[in-house]
Formats: structure tokens, C-alpha cells, sequence
């Protein structure tokens, strides 16, 4: 049996990012609200280097970044917005160690995909790296090599944990659609080979290997569901809301083939919250509509909010992650 069938996952997690710049907060009400499925929390209200390109960029072996005012530049050596970065990655990394104390079981970390970070991260002379075949290639090595580091080590700080990666790729449709703009604004980045996008995936998803899981996370519309398969991810998290009938048969593959669905089904910024099972009648509607078994819903779906959650306000976002694991035990109590 393949591991992404084997593995023990949570019923319900967080995507990513937390409102607010107190790590230890964060990391408290994401393990008090997660008890079997916790996540590191990103805090990007911090500043630059706490955001999530800021933070991946920290991680980056033998290639360095820092914030001009169009965002983040390759540079030379390790100036003050990766030592900043890599400081408050080493505060979070603290803040979860002392909250998961003993834990065992599901741990998800994040970090941007080589895709999104190749559209995101600038070469010396202010365009993307996406335009950049080889720089894509150095971008992608370096990142598999940062995150495997990144991932052995909280490994050690957690050592009762099964680490699962999630790849951030929220770009990664307009860089198969050639959508992503160049510097000037006029024109855009050639569209990528999805051969090649798929080896760069395959790439970087390597290094959990053997430990745990990866998933990939897109919070925009019309994710790639079968070339995230085919290059091999064990779950693709999404916001349900932005699903069309086209994606309903990637879909109904994806489950038979064992692909976790990370669900996006709560809110991510303040608002209304429905009744829990309100909130899950999507999922149980589609999974009818597909003709797939009702009683595979539990352990084929993960629920989330739909994005990360820095954008809210601190009561909401622990009112939405608690609402999400209401609404996972909802779905799993009464699948139909």
C-alpha cells in the first residue's frame, strides 16, 4: 500500500498564516485547535521575511534574498532580510516545540513551491526568475536542499511527529497559462512546459520522502489536479468555493486514486460562520453528484479554511479553525 494511504491524517488543519505577530500565540491556539493535526504558523503581519516568500527565501541554500520595492531580489550574500527571515522561522520553530511537547502523530509545515517562488523571487536585473530557464533549475535545487534541512529539523525538535510537507503554489496556474507579468507590466512570462513544471514538483516533493507526506496548497481558481497527481503529492488542498464542473472529474479521480482533498470550505477572512454541517453540504453534495461512497468522505477529506488566515482578525481566525474541526466531525458523524 503507498504511504498516502497508510498515513494516519488529521480530521480537520490550518492552511498556513495567522493574524498577529506573537509566535507563541499562534503556535497555542493552532495546537489547542488541532489536536491531531497541527500546522506551523506563518505571521507575516511581522514584515518582510515573515511572509511566506520571505520566509521559503530564508530557507534557500547558497543562493540569498533581500526586499527591494518590488519584493524580493536574489542578491550576493546574507544581508539583513534573510538573517531577519531566519530569526523569526527559529522563533516559530521554538513556539511549536514548546506546544507540541510529546506529540505524535500529523505535523504540517509550508513552504512556497519552486513554481510560485520562480514568479515571486527577482534575478539581479528586476525580472522573475520564471524567465529564467536555468535560474528555475538553481531556484529548484536550492529550495529542495533548503527544505529538507528545514523538515530534519523539526523533525528534531518534534521528534514524535509525522512531518507533512505542504508546497504553497498559488501561482502555479498562471505559470502553466503563461499569465504571470513581467517586470514592465506589457507583456507576460512564456508559459512553462508542464513537463518541466512537473519535475521541478517531483523534485522538491523528493526530499520528504521516506518521512512523510506532501501536499500542495492553491487558494486560486482552476488548480491543476492531475498534473499535481502525476508528479506525485499525496493531497492537494484548495478552496472548494472556486471548484466548476470541469474540476469535478479531476475530482472523482483524485479520490479513487487515494489523492487527500484538503477541503477549503471556512472562511479566511471575518465574517458569518454557518452551522458546521452547513458548512460541509458542498462536500457531501459533490461527493453524491460523483456517485463516489459516502462512507469514504471521512477518510478521503480534510477540512481547512479556504486560505490562510492573516487577513482576519484574531477572534475570527480562532473561531474558523475551531469551526473547521466542528465541521470535520460533522462530516465524518454524517457523511450523507
Amino acid at each position: 500500500m503507498s504511504e498516502k494511504n497508510e498515513f494516519s491524517w488529521g480530521p480537520a488543519t490550518g492552511v498556513g498564516s495567522m493574524p498577529g505577530g506573537d509566535a507563541r500565540e499562534a503556535a497555542k491556539t493552532v495546537a489547542g485547535s488541532f489536536e491531531d493535526f497541527p500546522h506551523l504558523p506563518e505571521l507575516p503581519a511581522r514584515g518582510p521575511g515573515a511572509d511566506m516568500t520571505g520566509r521559503t527565501i530564508g530557507l534557500l541554500v547558497d543562493m540569498y534574498g533581500h526586499v527591494e520595492p518590488s519584493g524580493w531580489r536574489v542578491g550576493d550574500r546574507p544581508g539583513r532580510d534573510t538573517r531577519r527571515a531566519r530569526s523569526w522561522l527559529g522563533e516559530d520553530l521554538d513556539a511549536l516545540e514548546e506546544y507540541t511537547q510529546g506529540y505524535e502523530g500529523p505535523l504540517k509545515v509550508q513552504a512556497v513551491g519552486p513554481w510560485t517562488l520562480a514568479a515571486a523571487l527577482e534575478l539581479r536585473g528586476g525580472e522573475a526568475a520564471l524567465g529564467d530557464p536555468g535560474a528555475c533549475r538553481d531556484l529548484t535545487a536550492s529550495l529542495a536542499e533548503g527544505v529538507r534541512e528545514h523538515l530534519s529539523e523539526v523533525r528534531r525538535r518534534v521528534p514524535g511527529a509525522r512531518v507533512v510537507l505542504q508546497l504553497d503554489e498559488p501561482s502555479l496556474t498562471a505559470v502553466l497559462r503563461g499569465q504571470v507579468r513581467t517586470a514592465s507590466g506589457y507583456r507576460t512570462h512564456r508559459a512553462v512546459d508542464r513537463q518541466v513544471v512537473e519535475s521541478a514538483l517531483r523534485d522538491v516533493i523528493a526530499v520528504n520522502e521516506g518521512h512523510g507526506p506532501v501536499i500542495v496548497h492553491s487558494c486560486a481558481p482552476d488548480v491543476p489536479f492531475a498534473l499535481l497527481r502525476r508528479a506525485g503529492v499525496a493531497g492537494i488542498s484548495f478552496d472548494f468555493g472556486l471548484l466548476t464542473e470541469r474540476d469535478e472529474e479531476a475530482i472523482g479521480e483524485a479520490v479513487e486514486g487515494g489523492t487527500k482533498l484538503f477541503a477549503g470550505v471556512v472562511g479566511s477572512t471575518d465574517g458569518p460562520l454557518s452551522d458546521p454541517a452547513g458548512s460541509v453540504m458542498g462536500v457531501r453534495t459533490l461527493w453524491r453528484r460523483l456517485g463516489l461512497n459516502p462512507g469514504t468522505l471521512a477518510e478521503s477529506v480534510v477540512i481547512t479554511p479556504t486560505c490562510g488566515l492573516a487577513g482576519a482578525s484574531p477572534a475570527y481566525a480562532r473561531a474558523a479553525l475551531a469551526h473547521a474541526g466542528r465541521a470535520a466531525r460533522s462530516l465524518a458523524e454524517n457523511p450523507e
